[in-house]
């Protein structure tokens, strides 16, 4: 017999993706700090869009790393 997490991830993986990324959205939420803020809808809006972005790849995504060390290059 499937435990309830399986029989639950079974049952979300036959969703469509648009709805299997809503719910995963809701469960990664769920995982956030208790006490902090939930994202506002407008930062809400701007995480999709720049998701979509990359799904399209439609945007130049850069190397964090080396983003972070040219500003604290910046600094000094």
């Amino acid at each position: 017999m499937a435990t309830t997490t399986e029989r639950v991830v079974s049952e979300a993986m036959t969703l469509p993706p648009a709805q299997r990324a809503f719910v995963a959205e809701k469960l990664i939420e769920s995982l956030d700090a208790p006490d902090m803020e939930p994202l506002s809808v407008t930062w809400q809006e701007e995480v999709r869009r720049r998701c979509a972005q990359m799904d399209r790849e439609t945007i130049d995504l850069r190397d964090a790393e080396k983003v972070f060390a040219k500003a604290y290059s910046s600094l000094t």
